[in-house]
């Protein structure tokens, strides 16, 4: 669900599930009425989204909350395959279409890369000689 607030223009929040079946947002007293509106039509429209999983309209992996952040490069690809249109991907709400962030990157696998860990690190040898001056 994080993922997918990035569609909408929100930086990806640090979610609490402080009681069992239900999830914390806190706004900070900085955000103004038209930013929280946004914010609850966003939740809204993702909440409608979990409920095509829920219902079997969608399977969880072909889901556009699965699969979020859409970036520019993904949506405007000759070669889209996701089961839902690429304008729910970009636009998923109206106020979108006159102001949009696309993130940059796409969802990664983290746990994987956590897994399979590959060094693109210089041998320790490449940092011999730049040692050797200091230890005079």
């Amino acid at each position: 669900m994080a993922k997918r607030l990035i569609d909408f223009g929100f930086h990806a929040p640090t979610l609490s599930f402080p009681v069992a079946g239900t999830l914390m947002v806190e706004p900070t007293e900085s955000e103004d009425l038209a930013e929280i509106d946004r914010f609850i039509e966003a939740m809204i429209t993702i909440h409608g989204e979990i409920q095509q999983v829920a219902s079997g309209d969608i399977t969880l992996e072909a889901s556009p909350v699965r699969n979020a952040p859409h970036t520019a490069a993904a949506v405007v690809s000759s070669g889209w395959d996701r089961a839902y249109p690429r304008e729910q991907a970009a636009f998923p709400v109206a106020s979108l279409r006159q102001d949009k962030y696309f993130p940059p990157v796409g969802r990664i696998d983290g746990a994987a890369g956590d897994r399979n860990l590959v060094c693109s690190c210089p041998p320790l040898e490449a940092f011999e000689d730049s040692t050797a001056e200091f230890e005079n």
